[in-house]
C-alpha cells in the first residue's frame, strides 16, 4: 500500500465516536484533495476542463483560504493573516483562483498545507474547550454562533465539493482516476 492510500484509508474510523468521524472524514477529504493535486507540474496545476476556469492550483489555494477563513473568523472572529489580509475581496471576490497560476506548485502546495497546519491547531483547542460543542466566537447576522461540530460539517462538506471538481479535472490532465489511490 503507498503511504498516501495508507493515510487516506486511515483516517477516518469505522467505529469512532462522533469527535473522530468527523475529524477523520474532514482528513479524509483533505487527503483525497492533495492527492488529486499531487505530483502535477504548473502546466498540471492549470488545466481546465470545458467551459469552466475551475484549476487544481486554484482549488488547492481556495481550500487554503477556507481553511484560514473559516476557523479563523468562525471560531475567534478573526481576520485571517497572510497573504488573504492584504486581499480587497470587494473588489476581487475570486482573487485566489484568479492568482493560483501566479504560483508555483510547491508554493500552492505550502500555502495550503500550512492553512490546513493552522486550522488542525485551533481545532485541537476548541476540542480542548468543549469538544464538538463548543461554540464559536462569531455572530451571525441572527445571532447565532456556530459550534465546532458545525464548522466541521461545512468544511466537510467544502471539501467533498471540491474533491469532485478534483477528480474531473486531473482525469482530463493524466487520466488519473478513482477514489483511492492505487495499492501497491
Amino acid at each position: 500500500m503507498t503511504d498516501v492510500a495508507e493515510e487516506i484509508s486511515a483516517t477516518t474510523p469505522v467505529a469512532g465516536d462522533e469527535a473522530a468521524v468527523l475529524l477523520g472524514t474532514l482528513e479524509r477529504m483533505r487527503a483525497l484533495l492533495e492527492w488529486k493535486c499531487g505530483n502535477l507540474d504548473a502546466a498540471g496545476l492549470a488545466a481546465t476542463l470545458g467551459p469552466s476556469t475551475m484549476t487544481l492550483g486554484g482549488l488547492l489555494k481556495h481550500m487554503a483560504c477556507v481553511e484560514d477563513t473559516h476557523f479563523a473568523k468562525l471560531l475567534h472572529d478573526q481576520k485571517p493573516g497572510a497573504p488573504w489580509n492584504a486581499v480587497d475581496w470587494d473588489d476581487d471576490s475570486d482573487w485566489e483562483w484568479r492568482t493560483a497560476a501566479d504560483d508555483s506548485p510547491e508554493e500552492l502546495l505550502k500555502l495550503w498545507k500550512d492553512a490546513v497546519g493552522r486550522a488542525r491547531a485551533l481545532v485541537k483547542e476548541a476540542l480542548a474547550d468543549g469538544g464538538l460543542d463548543h461554540v464559536g466566537k462569531f455572530v451571525s447576522r441572527r445571532g447565532e454562533s456556530p459550534n465546532l461540530r458545525y464548522i466541521l460539517i461545512i468544511m466537510i462538506e467544502e471539501y467533498a465539493r471540491h474533491v469532485g471538481h478534483a477528480d474531473l479535472i486531473r482525469e482530463s490532465v493524466d487520466g488519473l482516476v478513482g477514489e483511492d489511490p492505487p495499492q501497491d
